[in-house]
């Protein structure tokens, strides 16, 4: 009717009024008003209506359908029900689905969700909810044990004929409490962590065993631990964990090693685990704290958690540092918590490196470096036999994966090389890299000659936490999970193949935090443009910042602003240090050529006139312009368009560096570093 008027009025106003035009504008969004506020469903819908019309939970809603007793509760009970889509179904490996665990008895909505729900299990199993906020600011997901819930379809409320309250939420994952094997029952209805390994042969955990473990509990009196009321997180190795030699592995389980498998106060579901994070054991106190992080290796189909124990501040029967073990059966509800199947115990260390590094099972994060050994460079291991430290920096699968597909295969020398580049005779912690990097960069000779790794400090602007990188031969990679203890040193999981090159040289100077003032150099007068051929072979002498630095410090007549902003002048000294020609020259190279004095073409005018010496495994240059040697620093960075060769001292003169427009200022050390860091800033937001 009220549409109706205002149609008349616009007639009206149409023939004679100046507002005709806005009133049918005003009739028009009066016609779609119910369009957009009315509830998309009748006042007559009910949550059975509802699940039964929904083409996405079709799966879960038959299976209601042909159990009589769940469809009395959905149609009769006051419900709360968590639903999974069709396509969790696809993803559910199990045969049977159990209904009465996604339902409770008591109609909530999210904000009402407490840590536990009580379902309609026969048992009372529990349900675990666990909030989890992405980023400040954003709303917070919530899970029921591992399933997420998907907000924008959940909080449904309705009505059933007798009046009671239902509501829906809709779930991504099907819901599995403690199932039992064919004929079996549980001792005891919705058992305790301890009232599960008690049943445990009457439940479904095929094909795992835990009897070591249950065994070693009950021994030490710890079983008050698994019977604890509360919420817990319980990790429990299974039976191969201990039948892997070396055998002495069960004597080595304490009461303190039991407790360093349990997280209290905790239910800790794989989806919503916060990975990454180190969380506090039950056997955390001052003279020994064990954590247990969370980690998760490749996604999709692929995807695999492990948990890493990290023992701090050992006593003399336990060694410090990371235990990793995959979870082989996740996310088992029991009354206090939540029980994960882990392959083999943490906390204890049992192996030696080469014992790790070596052992064929599924288990490990390094099984393509392990097949790249074996089948490529079998004698490599004979190399680590008899040493007495050791660490190990073993790139994941995928780098390995990706060399293996490149020609550097072809070259077994080669690759044993590279293979030794990843070895440290020394034990080597990552705290200790830190500790070692304050002030410097730090480096380690590896087992490779004249062959060092260098490591750097990256912090996180927003948490200010601090990540590890490390490089050698050329290639960077970043750290992806250290301090996994051995016997003899640590091993550290890197995301990069060390000594296999993948970037140009342009390229490698544009990551290299070491080198950024050379590349801003060659940035402002495109002299880095020809850096990225690949139809020529570079070998490039690299000062690094520190020796830029120090040689404008010694040299206050040269200013450095100046020359920045005189780009020609810039580019006649750059090109004192770089050398083109149809190959390129490893300083093992330049040492074998350099008896007297050696002369190498540059791109410049010039040619580049150098000695070069071998002295405790360390190189050494002389320009013959100023009869000073300089260190280089790292040697044979290799690219895959030549090679770089970092050094301490610019190959070039104070006269080189006085431009038309040189200034004879004296700029003390900090004012000089300020310069530098300001002038590199403005580079790279393209002000000169």
């Amino acid at each position: 009717m009220f549409v109706g008027m205002v149609m008349t009025m616009v007639t009206t106003s149409h023939r004679g009024g100046k507002y005709g035009r806005y009133l049918v504008f005003l009739s028009m969004c009066l016609q779609l008003f119910p369009m957009v506020w009315t509830v998309p469903r009748s006042s007559t819908d009910t949550l059975e209506s509802r699940m039964r019309d929904d083409p996405d939970l079709s799966e879960f809603y038959s299976l209601i359908e042909r159990d009589e007793i769940a469809m009395s509760k959905l149609v009769h009970h006051s419900l709360t029900i968590f639903a999974p889509t069709n396509q969790a179904f696809q993803r559910y490996l199990n045969n049977k689905t159990h209904l009465n665990y996604h339902m409770s008895s008591t109609p909530l909505r999210l904000s009402q969700l407490a840590d536990t729900v009580r379902s309609l299990n026969d048992d009372g199993t529990p349900l675990y909810i666990t909030r989890v906020r992405p980023l400040s600011g954003m709303q917070e997901d919530l899970y029921v044990n591992s399933a997420k819930i998907i907000r924008e379809r959940s909080n449904m409320e309705f009505t059933n004929s007798r009046g009671y309250k239902q509501i829906l939420h809709i779930i991504d994952d099907v819901l599995t409490p403690i199932t039992t094997v064919f004929n079996k029952t549980l001792d005891t209805p919705n058992p305790d962590a301890w009232g599960f390994l008690q049943s445990v042969e009457a439940i479904n955990i095929e094909p795992h065993r835990v009897r070591s473990f249950r065994k070693k509990i009950l021994n030490l009196k710890r079983d008050q631990v698994y019977k604890k009321p509360g919420i817990s997180t319980f990790f429990i190795p299974v039976e191969t964990g201990f039948k892997v030699p070396p055998h002495p592995t069960l004597s080595m389980v304490d009461k303190r090693v039991i407790d360093g498998h349990v997280i209290p106060n905790k239910a800790i579901f794989t989806t919503p685990a916060p990975y990454g994070q180190a969380l506090e054991t039950l056997q955390f106190e001052d003279d020994l704290r064990v954590t247990i992080t969370f980690f998760r290796h490749e996604t999709g189909k692929n995807a695999r958690v492990f948990v890493v124990s990290n023992t701090m501040y050992s006593n003399s029967r336990l060694t410090p540092g990371a235990v990793i073990a995959e979870i082989v059966k996740a996310n088992i509800p029991v009354a206090n918590g939540v029980v994960h199947l882990i392959h083999r115990p943490l906390v204890i260390v049992d192996m030696h490196g080469l014992q790790m590094l070596a052992q064929d099972n599924s288990h490990t994060l390094w099984s393509k470096f392990r097949d790249l050994i074996d089948d490529y460079a079998p004698d490599f291991l004979n190399t680590l036999r008899g040493m007495n430290q050791m660490t190990i920096f073993v790139p994941q699968d995928d780098a390995v994966t990706q060399m293996m597909q490149t020609n550097f295969m072809s070259n077994r020398k080669k690759l044993h090389e590279v293979l030794m580049m990843h070895i440290v005779p020394d034990a080597i912690t990552i705290d200790k890299i830190k500790r070692n990097n304050q002030n410097h960069i730090y480096q380690i000779p590896t087992l490779t000659s004249r062959r060092f790794i260098y490591f750097n400090l990256n912090e996180n602007r927003t948490t200010h936490a601090k990540s590890v990188t490390v490089e050698g031969g050329g290639v960077n990679a970043s750290l992806v999970l250290g301090d996994i203890a051995t016997k003899d040193g640590y091993i550290h999981i890197i995301d990069r193949m060390l000594g296999v090159s993948y970037m140009t040289v342009q390229e490698k100077l544009e990551t290299d935090p070491m080198l950024n003032l050379t590349y801003q150099f060659g940035r402002l007068n495109h002299f880095n443009d020809q850096l990225n051929m690949t139809n020529k072979r570079f070998t490039y002498f690299v000062p690094r910042d520190k020796a830029w630095i120090q040689w404008f410090i010694e040299h206050p007549a040269a200013n450095l602003d100046d020359f920045v902003r005189d780009r020609e002048q810039s580019r006649l000294v750059l090109e004192h240090h770089l050398i083109v020609a149809d190959r390129v020259f490893s300083m093992g190279d330049l040492r074998n050529m350099s008896h007297d004095s050696l002369i190498l073409p540059t791109v410049g005018p010039e040619s580049l006139q150098i000695r070069v010496k071998e002295e405790d495994n360390r190189y050494f240059i002389q320009w013959k312009e100023t009869g000073r040697w300089t260190t280089v620093f790292r040697a044979d960075v290799e690219c895959t368009n030549g090679l770089i060769h970092v050094i301490d001292v610019p190959f070039v003169h104070e006269y080189d560096m006085i431009t038309s427009g040189g200034s004879e200022a004296n700029l003390c050390p900090t004012a000089l570093t300020l310069t530098v860091t300001v002038l590199a800033m403005f580079a790279t937001k393209g002000t000169f």
